[in-house]
């Protein structure tokens, strides 16, 4: 799953927390980048449901969060969140020029009881030659117009098929940043459970520098 492409690293980011992946639970590759129609609007988001074919279930929900100006662009805060891996919500925000291709200039990340961390700008680099486009016009061919009925509610979509075969996604207009409503793939189904107009940052606490060991650690008990 994956007119504006949002260049965000996920491999790159992916491979980061492996190992916070494994302590959760359930690998982080259950909680990919939507491949939609990107819209960034400052306090909405989305939420979403994901059902592997094993029947195992990820809540994740993405929200743009902030707006800065990089290098003279509009540059938003992205972020997403991940439960139900068992050791409670992993939180990840990328800051991402719009544009033709996006730009992210900042990443930070926050596991479970623990203080947020920023990855250095070499890595951030690393990220950017690791992009995807979440743009799916230019992946998918565009099917037509459905109907299309999820736990958020009922909405009007176009349906996009991959022209690689690797799935099938619906997606609106009224559903921001990313306008996906429904992704059916070979392994995973994705549905919207909620749109969301007030959201705030998850983030809590001051960015240190990013400390792989850190990773390892576990959380404090409370």
């Amino acid at each position: 799953m994956k007119n504006l492409k949002v260049l965000v690293g996920v491999g790159c980011l992916l491979a980061m927390a492996a190992t916070a992946s494994a302590q959760m639970g359930m690998g982080m590759r259950q909680s990919p980048i939507p491949r939609g129609l990107f819209s960034p609007v400052v306090g909405s988001g989305a939420a979403y449901e994901i059902t592997t074919s094993e029947g195992r279930k990820t809540n994740i929900e993405y929200a743009i969060v902030g707006k800065e100006s990089v290098n003279g662009k509009d540059a938003y805060w992205m972020e997403w969140t991940t439960s139900g891996m068992g050791s409670g919500q992993m939180v990840m925000k990328v800051l991402t020029a719009a544009g033709d291709s996006g730009v992210t200039s900042r990443v930070i990340m926050q596991m479970p009881g623990r203080p947020p961390m920023e990855m250095p700008a070499q890595m951030t680099g690393h990220m950017n030659n690791q992009s995807v486009p979440a743009d799916i016009r230019s992946a998918a061919e565009d099917v037509g117009s459905e109907s299309i009925t999820v736990p958020a509610g009922t909405f009007a979509c176009e349906h996009y098929r991959m022209k690689d075969g690797s799935g099938d996604t619906w997606v609106s207009t009224k559903v921001n940043p990313f306008g996906v409503v429904k992704h059916q793939g070979k392994d995973s189904t994705m549905v919207l459970t909620k749109v969301i107009t007030d959201a705030k940052d998850k983030i809590i606490g001051v960015p240190q520098p990013f400390n792989p060991g850190m990773m390892m650690q576990q959380p404090p008990q409370e």
